[in-house]
C-alpha cells in the first residue's frame, strides 16, 4: 500500500515548503486560531511566535476589545461581555471586573430598556462583536428560558451566532433547546446521553475543546462527550481558554493530545485549529510554518504542531509534494 501524502495526513492545504531567507524546511498550513481566549488576562502579542495567528475572545470589556482589534496580529474576533443573570456567573469573581459582565434582567425586545435582552445584545454588536456569549452556570443565578430565548432571538436579528458557557446538570440541554450555536467548553460536568449529543450534532452546534484547563475527572468527562459528539458528526473547534491558569502562549500540545484522545485524526486536528468560525477573520498575508519533517505517527502530531510559528506568506517557497 502506498504511503499517504502530506495532504492526506494533514489536510488539503498542507504544503512542504522552505523559508526563502533561512533555507529552513518544513510544512505550511493555514493560519491557526485559538477559539477561546481572554485578552484581558494575557498579552496576545506573544501568540504569533507560538503559532497562533487568530483568536476569539469569549468574555471581556467590549470597548477595550474594540481597541485591541485594531492591532494587526493576532487577528481578533470577540464576543464582548458575558451576558448573565442578575448575580450570575462570573459576577463577583476576582478575575471578572464589572466591565466584562452584563446582567440581563428582562426579556424585553425593545432597545434601550435597562437590563433588557435586546439592549445588551445591541451593546455588544455596536462594539463590533462577532458572536454573543451567554452564561448557563447552575452554581449561581441563571438566565431563565424567556430571557435566554430573547437573547438568541435578538442575536439572530443582528446576524450574530450565540455561544454559551454551560456548566452543570441540564445546562447543555437548555442551550440546545434555545438554539445556541456553539458551546464555549465541551461539557465537562455531566456525561451527556447519546440522544442529546446526536441532536446537538444535527443542529450544527460547534463545541470548543478547552480540555487542558480541567483536572483529570472533568477532562475525562469532556473527552468522552467530545468523542460521542464526533461520532455523531459534530464539529469540534480548538480552544484553550487562554488566560485561565498557567497555559502556554501559543499552540497547546496538551490540548491537541486531548483532541486526539477524543478521536480526531491529524487532518481533523488541523481543521479544528483553522476553522474561521464565527467571523471568518484570519490575518491576510500570513501562514503557519512548522519546521522540520512532518510526523510519521499520529501521536507525534501534537508535539510537532507545538513548534509552529506564524510567518509572512511571501517568505515561504513551496516544494513539490
Amino acid at each position: 500500500m502506498a504511503a499517504l501524502s502530506l495532504r492526506e495526513i494533514l489536510g488539503p492545504h498542507a504544503r512542504r515548503c522552505h523559508r526563502a531567507l533561512t533555507g529552513e524546511t518544513g510544512t505550511a498550513l493555514p493560519p491557526l486560531i485559538d477559539h477561546h481566549v481572554h485578552v484581558a488576562l494575557i498579552d496576545e502579542r506573544d501568540l504569533p511566535a507560538g503559532g497562533i495567528a487568530g483568536i476569539l475572545d469569549l468574555g471581556g470589556d467590549p470597548a477595550a476589545l474594540a481597541r485591541h482589534a485594531r492591532r494587526p496580529m493576532p487577528a481578533l474576533a470577540y464576543a464582548g461581555a458575558f451576558l448573565t443573570a442578575v448575580g450570575g456567573y462570573p459576577v463577583g469573581r476576582t478575575w471578572a471586573p464589572a466591565d466584562i459582565v452584563r446582567e440581563v434582567s428582562t426579556a424585553s425586545d425593545h432597545p434601550g430598556v435597562p437590563g433588557g435582552a435586546a439592549t445588551e445584545v445591541d451593546a455588544q454588536a455596536e462594539f463590533g462583536a462577532s458572536v454573543v456569549k451567554v452564561v448557563l452556570h447552575d452554581g449561581a443565578p441563571t438566565l431563565d428560558d424567556a430571557i435566554l430565548a430573547a437573547i438568541v432571538r435578538r442575536a439572530r436579528e443582528r446576524g450574530l451566532p450565540v455561544v454559551a458557557h454551560v456548566e452543570g446538570d441540564g445546562m447543555t440541554a437548555r442551550a440546545l433547546a434555545a438554539g445556541v450555536d456553539a458551546l464555549a467548553h465541551v461539557p465537562f460536568i455531566e456525561r451527556l446521553d447519546r440522544d442529546l449529543v446526536e441532536r446537538a450534532a444535527r443542529a450544527g452546534q460547534r463545541w470548543i475543546s478547552t480540555f487542558a484547563i480541567h483536572g483529570d475527572d472533568d477532562r475525562a468527562t469532556a473527552v468522552a462527550n467530545a468523542a460521542a459528539f464526533l461520532d455523531a458528526g459534530g464539529t469540534l473547534l480548538y480552544g484553550t481558554d487562554l488566560g485561565n491558569g498557567d497555559l502556554p502562549s501559543g499552540v497547546n500540545e496538551a490540548e491537541l493530545a486531548a483532541l486526539a484522545d477524543a478521536g480526531l485524526h491529524p487532518a481533523g486536528i488541523v481543521a479544528a485549529m483553522t476553522d474561521p468560525w464565527p467571523a471568518g477573520r484570519v490575518p491576510p498575508g500570513v501562514t503557519t510554518f512548522v519546521p522540520g519533517p512532518p510526523p510519521t505517527a499520529d501521536d507525534a502530531v501534537p508535539a510537532w504542531l507545538s513548534a509552529a510559528t506564524v510567518v509572512p506568506t511571501e517568505e515561504l517557497l513551496h516544494d513539490d509534494l
